[in-house]
């Protein structure tokens, strides 16, 4: 006797497509509000029946590694987060604010891949093809290789690439893009996602590389349903401040390499330009050795970079004195200027204190807390750190110094960057110094100030 399917209620999260039986605020699954509607599931069982495969399945030894063999871009920094690559098929979605140079980064690899012979499809629906042409011209991208197409609806950009079969596709952006099959605007998460399955689908059946480029909310992360970042290969975020040319490439998922290798990125007059020495950028060199400056070496993912810490300790006027910082957390700046009040006897609490960071860093982790105490210790006393110094540790309420990780790798790259002393944990051991580097080994936050004033300034602590 058959038995009448019936639709029981049900309710899915528009962003990552996890289920409920009954309706809640909140999804379980990507934690959106507001997200989770009504949506018919069947109550009766599966539906999907069996077929007959398209391919029968293969032990994994057989299975040749040639499909997945790696092209390297010619963008040093971007191959670098990739894993070494572009891989036949992969899709990546490139994520930035408006203006960081997500555009400008796809045409000079576009161009970069039809100089080598490859056919770029490069499909623009946030700009005119002319706008484009003239981005190109000024970074040096006219290449006939390049294919442009200025295109909002899929099924054009679909023909676009049955016509070209080009070896490399970039789309610019999804959001843009909207299928006339599926009912609401661009951009919105139907469409979103209608883009995105055929896009991945297309690249996959033929092999294509293909980079879309995403928006991002007011929070940074990635716009549309996150179903999209769960459908893709990698997921890229290209970060940069406004008013600073640095630019750096994250990999926040990666299928084919690591998700802790960072790129950085100089915007340029003529371009963008691979930074594979970004200490230039971070590092002042103007030959000036002045009170309130020490060094660190900070890790962003695997990649050791440098960091120089300046800080500014001035008389205040006002009942409550001013607390300013750039490019560093406000409230790790507080709890090292306790800490020096309190454990090293050094006055700052009726002081304006400003602290900032060179080239637009961001200094996030807990191993620079000894430079910021040593810059705000060396401003405060108006005595400069000896030259040719940096400091890496963590610093305890207490007072205390705590190793941090991977220590090894910090010494060697500020060896290499030609500093001379390095004020390290006395917890750390088995580090080696690199020929010609001293390492000082502190325990307490009070002995790392002595040890990097010269001997000549010593008299000037309070302790």
């Amino acid at each position: 006797m058959a038995t009448n399917r019936r639709s029981a209620p049900g309710y899915r999260c528009t962003e990552c497509g996890w289920t409920a039986v009954k309706w809640v605020g909140r999804c379980g699954e990507c934690q959106a509000w507001g997200t989770v509607v009504e949506a018919g599931v069947s109550a009766a069982g599966p539906a999907t029946k069996a077929t007959a495969p398209t391919h029968a399945a293969t032990p994994i030894p057989d299975v040749s590694a040639e499909s997945s063999t790696r092209r390297p871009t010619g963008v040093g920094e971007f191959d670098r987060v990739l894993g070494g690559g572009l891989v036949p098929g992969a899709v990546i979605l490139l994520a930035g604010e408006p203006g960081v140079g997500k555009s400008t980064l796809l045409l000079d690899v576009a161009a970069r891949a039809a100089r080598s012979g490859d056919r770029v499809l490069y499909v623009t629906g946030e700009e005119s093809a002319g706008q484009v042409r003239l981005r190109a011209e000024r970074i040096g991208a006219l290449e006939r290789g390049v294919l442009l197409a200025a295109e909002t609806d899929l099924g054009a950009v679909l023909s676009h690439i049955d016509s070209a079969e080009p070896h490399l596709m970039m789309v610019d952006s999804i959001q843009t893009l909207a299928s006339a099959e599926i009912e609401g605007t661009a951009g919105g998460v139907g469409q979103v996602r209608e883009v995105a399955q055929s896009l991945i689908q297309a690249a996959k059946t033929r092999g294509i590389p293909t980079v879309l480029v995403g928006h991002v909310t007011k929070d940074g992360s990635v716009a549309g349903p996150r179903l999209v970042e769960h459908l893709v290969d990698v997921v890229c975020q290209f970060e940069g401040e406004q008013h600073s040319a640095l630019r750096l490439l994250r990999a926040i998922k990666n299928r084919f390499g690591s998700v802790d290798e960072v790129g950085c990125f100089q915007l340029v007059d003529d371009g963008i330009e691979s930074v594979s020495d970004p200490s230039g950028l971070f590092l002042s060199h103007d030959g000036a050795h002045v009170p309130g400056t020490c060094a660190t070496i900070t890790l962003d993912g695997k990649r050791p970079l440098p960091s120089e810490i300046q800080a500014l300790v001035a008389p205040s006027a006002l009942s409550n004195p001013r607390r300013a910082t750039s490019g560093i957390d406000g409230a790790r700046v507080s709890m090292i200027l306790a800490v020096l009040h309190r454990r090293a006897g050094l006055a700052v609490a009726a002081d304006d204190v400003y602290v900032s960071t060179i080239g637009g860093a961001r200094v996030t982790e807990p191993a620079a807390d000894v430079a910021l105490a040593l810059a705000l210790a060396s401003a405060r006393l108006d005595r400069p750190v000896r030259e040719g110094l940096a400091a890496v540790g963590e610093v305890a309420l207490s007072g205390a110094i705590r190793p941090v990780s991977a220590l090894s790798q910090r010494v060697a790259e500020a060896g290499r960057l030609g500093f001379r002393d390095i004020v390290v944990p006395a917890s750390a051991k088995n580090v080696k110094a690199p020929t010609g580097v001293r390492l000082h080994p502190v325990q307490t936050l009070a002995e790392a100030v002595h040890v990097a004033l010269p001997a000549e300034d010593r008299a000037a602590a309070p302790f």
